[in-house]
């Protein structure tokens, strides 16, 4: 038998409030979504209240979105209003775009909950609030320390990422996660102002660009089979970790408690959320990614493509503003790439790439027209390897093309299933 140490089987012991925060916690689900709130309007803020939108700011882009709404219609034949009523554009502070989004994300990140928390072990009776229950080896009350925190911490994780989302995003389709279903659209005044002003950009011209540009994403996402498909492949991305119960433990193992620096190890593991959450991705996941990816790079360089035929012609600096938005949007630290990698949307330059390229060897092999095919059914959605063979993807659909002398086409392409294999 383990040493139990001088507390004996309770290193709880003398904290009274241990049992009553843990049952506090327990309450909140498998995220706290009062910390989750708290953190993110807190960081999205800065702290400090907010001035209310401009009454003029939603004039001003209402204008501009019916450009935009039916500059889209008209080049894809897709309907960008569900309802048919018009798509609103609706001018938010930061944390007003917070409330909203916690609705929108909580889907995703309570699958999340569920995928990392760790099973109890076999034949254990671990009461979180009683760790005395947990047995006499300290290592054995990790697990309902965590069962305890791992809410907490999640609900954190959230927090973080949707209040550093606030003060970058321009709508709300930074990331493409299809939103609740409504025509109503996002755009928080403050980052455009504060981006115009840093490049210098004409103010006009770079609110009907980010409408273009948010009114597309809603078009495609909005197409029922395509949004279902989507949230499905997020939602079993979520679900599929491997959570390590041992990734904590291993990682206070290396803090040494008689250092000068104890405090600030401790520090430093705590604000580690991968330690933290021990996610781990699981061979599922890794299967899964490819059909992930795929279909996600087909709807930004879609959308890419779109905003170069439209926004090429409608808006005067439409290069300029292309660049600086571009390069942006590639552009971040590691908390958000932290929070990409959770909900498998690593979205770099290489995946913009890949969108881009599918796109453009459709189009040089087949014309413009053929895009249209993209969301006509579920069953038309490229393959990954669709996706990095824009030929193979034309003569799946019966497609009148001329193929590359060097392309190898399979002689069944009946049976290929929505991951590539046969």
């Amino acid at each position: 038998m383990s040493d139990p140490g001088p507390l004996g089987g309770d290193p709880f012991k003398g904290l009274p409030f241990f049992g009553d925060l843990a049952k506090m916690l327990q309450q909140q689900g498998p995220v706290s979504w009062d910390a989750a709130a708290q953190l993110a309007l807190s960081i999205a803020s800065g702290g400090t209240s907010e001035p209310n939108v401009d009454p003029m700011e939603r004039i001003r882009l209402e204008q501009l979105a019916r450009v935009a709404e039916l500059q889209v219609a008209d080049a894809t034949g897709l309907t960008p209003s569900a309802s048919g009523l018009g798509v609103s554009v609706v001018p938010v502070t930061r944390t007003q775009w917070v409330q909203r989004s916690l609705d929108a994300y909580r889907p995703l990140f309570e699958r999340l909950a569920t995928s990392l928390t760790p099973p109890t072990a076999a034949g254990a009776d671990v009461d979180p609030a009683d760790p005395s229950s947990a047995g006499a080896d300290p290592a054995d009350f990790l697990g309902p320390l965590m069962a305890m925190i791992g809410p907490m911490m999640l609900g954190m994780t959230a927090g973080s990422m949707l209040g550093h989302l606030a003060r970058r995003s321009f709508g709300q389709y930074d990331l493409p996660v299809p939103r609740p279903e409504g025509d109503e659209l996002l755009l928080v005044v403050a980052n455009l102002d504060e981006f115009g002003e840093e490049w210098s950009l004409p103010d006009e011209d770079l609110r009907l660009w980010i409408c273009l540009h948010e009114i597309a994403h809603h078009t495609v996402l909005a197409i029922p089979h395509v949004r279902a498909r989507l949230t499905r492949l997020l939602e079993e991305y979520v679900s599929g970790f491997d959570p390590d119960p041992n990734a904590l433990e291993a990682r206070l193992g290396e803090v040494d408690p008689t250092s000068g620096d104890a405090l600030a190890g401790l520090q430093g593991l705590l604000s580690d959320p991968e330690a933290l959450l021990g996610a781990v991705r699981s061979p599922a996941q890794l299967e899964l990614l490819p059909r992930l990816e795929a279909l996600v790079a087909v709807v930004v360089g879609y959308v890419d493509h779109l905003m170069d035929r439209v926004g090429g012609r409608l808006i005067g600096s439409y290069d300029m503003l292309t660049e600086a938005l571009r390069r942006r949007r590639v552009t971040a630290d590691e908390s958000d790439r932290f929070v990409e990698r959770l909900l498998g949307l690593e979205l770099g330059q290489d995946q913009y790439d890949r969108g881009a390229a599918f796109i453009t060897g459709v189009v040089d092999r087949a014309g413009t027209e053929v895009l249209e095919r993209l969301w006509a059914d579920e069953a038309d959605l490229p393959t990954p390897a669709e996706v990095d063979a824009p030929g193979l993807w034309l003569a799946r659909l019966g497609m009148d093309f001329e193929l590359p002398a060097d392309l190898e086409v399979p002689d069944d392409l009946s049976g290929l299933d929505d991951t590539g294999d046969a």
